[in-house]
């Protein structure tokens, strides 16, 4: 007999994601709350839950309008959080790079003059 294995909250997260990225559009918790279990296998009361973590993560954006909570996730935005994310790294990648071929140098600099002795090798 085979029992049906829950999602991890990883999964529920990208599955989510995936109901945001298909339809495009602008949701309410109780909409969510529908879909979510007959679309992507979601169980209905993990839904706030994963929803907020989204929301937590900046994954999926959160407007209160009046009384009602409005949710939404474009696939621009994460393309372009992402592409954000590698020009940082890069930056960083080539401030460490340069650092690293200036210290290179600074230490051929200090080698000028000094003769290699046991004493110092020790």
């Amino acid at each position: 007999m085979s029992k049906k294995k829950g999602l991890s909250a990883e999964e529920k997260r990208t599955r989510m994601m995936e109901i945001f990225f298909e339809t495009k559009d602008v949701f309410q918790l109780k909409d969510l709350e529908k879909i979510a279990p007959k679309e992507k296998g979601i169980t209905s009361m993990s839904v706030k839950e994963v929803l907020q973590s989204l929301v937590d993560d900046s994954m999926v954006d959160c407007e209160r309008i009046g009384t009602s909570n409005y949710y939404w996730a474009f696939p621009s935005k994460a393309l372009h959080a992402r592409k954000r994310k590698l020009e940082a790294l890069e930056s960083q990648l080539s401030e460490g790079s340069q650092k690293h071929a200036s210290l290179q140098k600074s230490i051929e600099k200090a080698k000028i003059g000094r003769c290699e002795t046991a004493k110092r090798i020790k």
